[in-house]
């Protein structure tokens, strides 16, 4: 793993404030590009493992790490993780990796008036726990492959709407809230909200499928959505990082329970983080009163 960029404070800023944010340049040119091409030779496959089609021709895989390794990038992403630590803990794994093909085209049987697509992350947590008492629990880290234009499709959020109990109104006849909106992004840029943030894909009119591979991270102690990583997490080239967040077990070399140790990767990672930004703090401030 490079270098992790330490978050931006408006980035955290936002987030707390709207349920969301906009991380800027997350990913590079060359490697969005690989990725769209990975893509689009899975979606273009037969492979069933995983296979997500959905309503109104959505096509997509669950669990795309284990079918391709050139998403494997984006796991430890130092430009996104290092947000997703700050906001929950470093005791997180990967839930998902979701692949997401929205063909172009007006929508047939969703995102019409009576059913409109606005949805919370981690439907059943609400449903058992009720809206006031769901916590942040995990975090979406989105990015757009294919051109990010005004027709594409992005996906739409509820600013806000991580705080309020109550299910957000869609005016009769209408699909959308009233505060919706499209984030301003380019196409290096993800977008990351939490379970509670109210979204909906977009409606894409834009010629051809929006691609997007959308990451979201949990606490250790939720059960991931993919299907068990275990022979891509004993890849010898992956950082101990990428192994916790594929699910390193709680285990020692010989089997015997370790409580907490599959945190400890990012744990460590962490704590040296902070310690060095402190560090930069007092070297900095030892500077300003030198002068």
């Amino acid at each position: 793993m490079s270098t992790p960029l330490p978050p931006a404070a408006d980035t955290i800023d936002a987030f707390e404030r709207d349920g969301y944010a906009v991380i800027r340049g997350a990913i590079t040119p060359g490697l969005r590009g690989q990725l769209l091409t990975a893509a689009e030779k899975l979606l273009a496959s037969d492979i069933t493992q995983g296979r997500d089609r959905g309503g109104d021709g959505k096509d997509g895989f669950r669990g795309c790490l284990n079918l391709d390794r050139a998403f494997l990038p984006l796991l430890a992403n130092p430009a996104v993780l290092p947000t997703v630590v700050q906001l929950l803990s470093p005791n997180i794994h990967l839930l998902s990796a979701h692949l997401i093909a929205l063909p172009s085209g007006p929508p047939r049987t969703i995102r019409v008036p009576g059913q409109h697509g606005w949805h919370r992350d981690m439907y059943g947590v609400t449903a058992d726990l009720g809206a006031s008492h769901t916590p942040r629990m995990a975090i979406k880290a989105a990015y757009y492959l294919t051109p990010v234009t005004p027709d594409c499709g992005l996906t739409m959020l509820l600013p806000g709407s991580h705080r309020p109990a109550q299910e957000p109104v869609v005016p009769a006849g209408d699909i959308d809230p009233r505060g919706a909106i499209t984030p301003d992004i380019t196409e290096t840029d993800a977008v990351v909200f939490e379970n509670r943030t109210w979204h909906t894909g977009g409606i894409n009119l834009s010629g051809r499928p929006r691609i997007a591979l959308m990451l979201q991270y949990g606490y250790r102690w939720l059960h991931p959505v993919d299907d068990p990583a275990t022979e891509l997490r004993n890849d010898a080239a992956l950082t101990s990082i990428e192994q916790q967040l594929l699910g390193l077990p709680d285990r020692r070399p010989d089997g015997s329970l370790a409580k907490g140790s599959g945190a400890v990767p990012i744990r460590a990672w962490w704590a040296a983080r902070s310690m060095a930004s402190v560090s930069m703090v007092r070297n900095y401030r030892g500077l300003e009163s030198d002068r």
